[in-house]
């Protein structure tokens, strides 16, 4: 079998095998990868808060500039992931293969974007939440060390992104499995072992994204996706463009939590210094919960976009309806564990009494979030699937901006620090409300003319 038959073959199995099947064929794999991820990142802290409270607020602290760092690389992804399955499911392979060199070259460019700015900016931005000299310290080493080597994670979740656009996502399970194993080792040798504390903790971080790099370029060289090689390769304005319709869309819609994390820290920073540290312990927890879910959000993309170019308008409802009641069925269960078992969550981190104080009713009350949350990360799948991306990014803004932050500065002042724990609660009902409006726009516009099958 030719390398272009076997691609078309993967590509045709978007189009024929049952959506149920098939959704979990693609995300599964993906939905295992990041339980993992969400798993190192959960151990990370566990590790630093074992230095001190004062070593989990520092990295809480330093968190919005690495997830904005983790914003523009799987952005840039996504863009890449819907462009391509969009192309192979026109049958264009030559415009697939150029998808991916141009995502490459892109996710290169950015890494040093970030790395000249952890190395101008990361004190500045970070000086303008805390005084105190030794918490800065940690918090711009820590942040440093994650950028300016941040090499590994935008050619890891670039190369993953390709390879589950063309139907390949048990590959990208394996490297996200490798960096994270390597990540959970390495961290209490760094940490620990060798003493470096928080900077230990971001060494064994960039390393693991390192390896799953390394990896992820052997699986794309030995495999048989699309061509990737880079010689004699040039730029292509058009394509990037058509990458960036639907992933500057997804950049802003994930930085905007980098700029609520910040506000939010502000606000909670003037309540107390231990609802910071609540605050990232919740994002981490969280992560456990919601990764899955945007695993299985990556998995209906292509399978929306290889659908949506073959014009095939029944396989995108099915995989929306199935999608958003998979993605319940999971947030529902992360719900239960927050309300019936928050102490043993937060006892993980080596909760003082203060902690469980104020931690137990923060996980019991965002928790409610999860479940209308669920629906809108399935809704927002089919937005980036049929090249719409835009629609995403405008809910996100209205929900942790125009919703969330304006609300936990008020129902803090009224109710105090459970009232900004509400808050999110508050904007995700806005966010459900907003991503069904927009639904019912893309269906109308985009999907409903599309040819029946």
């Amino acid at each position: 079998m030719s390398e272009k038959e076997e691609t078309e073959l993967k590509g045709n199995i978007m189009g024929y095998e049952p959506i149920g099947k098939l959704i979990m064929k693609i995300s599964l794999p993906i939905m295992i990868s990041m339980l993992v991820q969400a798993l190192y990142n959960i151990v990370d802290s566990i590790f630093v808060s074992w230095l001190s409270e004062e070593a989990l607020t520092a990295v809480t602290l330093a968190y919005p500039l690495q997830n904005l760092m983790i914003a523009f690389s799987v952005g840039t992804a996504v863009g890449v992931n819907s462009l391509l399955s969009r192309r192979l499911g026109e049958g264009k392979e030559d415009e697939a293969d150029k998808a991916g060199k141009n995502g490459v070259f892109l996710a290169f460019m950015t890494w040093l974007g970030f790395a000249l700015f952890a190395f101008l900016f990361a004190k500045p931005f970070l000086a303008l939440f805390t005084e105190d000299p030794e918490l800065l310290s940690m918090s711009v080493v820590y942040a440093r060390i994650c950028l300016i080597a941040s090499g590994g994670i935008f050619i890891e979740v670039t190369c993953e992104r390709i390879m589950q656009a063309t139907g390949d996502s048990f590959h990208p399970m394996i490297t996200q499995t490798v960096g994270a194993i390597a990540n959970i080792i390495l961290d209490p040798i760094f940490i620990f072992t060798f003493r470096m504390g928080v900077a230990g903790a971001a060494i064994a971080t960039v390393i693991g994204q390192i390896l799953a790099a390394l990896l992820a370029v052997y699986y794309i060289k030995k495999g048989k996706h699309i061509d990737l090689k880079m010689k004699g390769f040039r730029p292509e304005g058009y394509v990037i463009k058509e990458i960036y319709a639907v992933g500057v869309p997804t950049i802003i819609t994930n930085s905007i939590s980098t700029i609520m994390v910040s506000a939010l820290n502000g606000i909670l920073i003037a309540l107390s210094t231990t609802a910071i540290s609540v605050f990232g312990i919740y994002f981490k927890l969280q992560s456990f919960v919601f990764m899955p879910i945007f695993g299985l959000s990556a998995g209906m993309i292509p399978i929306i976009g290889f659908n949506y170019g073959a014009k095939n308008r029944h396989r995108i409802t099915e995989t929306v309806r199935k999608g958003a009641i998979i993605s319940f069925s999971i947030m529902f269960c992360g719900f239960l564990i927050f309300q019936f078992l928050p102490q043993v969550l937060l006892g993980m981190f080596n909760s003082s009494k203060e902690m469980n104080a104020i931690g137990i009713p923060a996980l019991r009350i965002i928790s409610y979030c999860f479940l209308p949350a669920s629906i809108s990360i399935a809704l927002g799948a089919a937005f980036q699937g049929t090249g719409i991306g835009v629609y995403t990014m405008i809910t996100s803004i209205l929900r942790q901006l125009g919703i969330l932050v304006p609300a936990a500065f008020v129902m803090s002042k009224i109710w105090g620090i459970n009232g900004a724990w509400g808050s999110f609660v508050v904007a995700d009902i806005v966010g459900i409300a907003l991503s069904f409006v927009f639904y019912l726009r893309v269906y109308e516009r985009n999907i409903k003319p599309l040819e029946a099958k």
